[in-house]
């Protein structure tokens, strides 16, 4: 059986009948594994359309949440640029931050991706006014960025490929695809291409970093085009390449 999206589902429903049937544990295990994963999925914020794709936009936080990723690493960079104070465009940067932290909270929706994002300005702006240095102000987005593409490649090594897990949520799957060696190869292949993604950025922003004044703009440049633009181009590639194949049973024609 096919979703919507030509998904398969499990075959399998649940034995009829009063009396608990072999591998009942097996099943209940198996339940709490995929609640499980339906929750991580909802976390990371991935939607899809009715007719079955991705919906990019929405997935990277729509229209706001772009805002939210870029304008206040794009504000600290102009102020920066411009003023050469790191007080005043940390301040700057901290401040817009702010304000869509209590837009989201004014508008009563969810805001804890506008959290998230003022923490990391926080950080962000704490390690280049202690420092000194205006490039640690992206600092923190390497090691974030370290840490996904760490979880990510460990996910595939012990055979839980995240992107299957959160995917086969969306698909309705569930973690039925572990069960199938194609799948799970599939699976495995997109979790692979978010972390080349994620490395690409530490390739092309490190040495820009290193740079010191000199990379500053550059940096802050790749870091705003690489961000969230560049996460939802992998996540949609990530999405096509681990589509269910059309089953051969299919009639001709469809």
């Amino acid at each position: 059986m096919t979703a919507s999206d030509g998904s398969q589902k499990p075959a399998r429903g649940r034995p009829e009948g009063g009396g608990a049937a072999p591998g009942a544990a097996e099943g209940e295990r198996s339940l709490s594994a995929a609640e499980l994963a339906g929750a991580y999925a909802a976390r990371a914020g991935l939607h899809r359309h009715d007719d079955g794709r991705i919906d990019a936009l929405r997935s990277a936080g729509g229209v706001r949440g772009l805002l939210e990723s870029v304008l206040p690493g794009l504000v600290f960079l102009v102020c920066f640029t411009i003023s050469q104070n790191l007080l005043l465009s940390g301040v700057l940067a901290l401040a817009v931050a702010a304000v869509f932290v209590v837009l989201r909270v004014v508008g009563r929706t969810p805001p804890t991706q506008a959290f998230a994002g003022i923490i990391g300005i926080v950080i962000s702006a704490a390690l280049a006014l202690f420092t000194g240095r205006a490039e640690n102000f992206y600092l923190w987005g390497f090691v974030t960025n370290a840490l996904y593409i760490v979880a990510l490649a460990t996910s595939v090594l012990v055979k839980w490929p995240l992107m299957g897990v959160i995917f086969g949520f969306l698909r309705n799957e569930g973690l039925h695809w572990r069960q199938d060696p194609l799948r799970a190869r599939q699976y495995r292949l997109g979790t692979w291409i978010m972390v080349v993604v994620l490395g690409l950025r530490l390739v092309v922003q490190v040495p820009l970093y290193f740079m010191g004044d000199a990379g500053l703009v550059a940096l802050g440049a790749t870091r705003l085009i690489m961000g969230v633009p560049l996460y939802a181009l992998g996540i949609w590639v990530a999405w096509l390449v681990t589509r269910p194949m059309v089953s051969d049973e299919a009639p001709a024609g469809d």
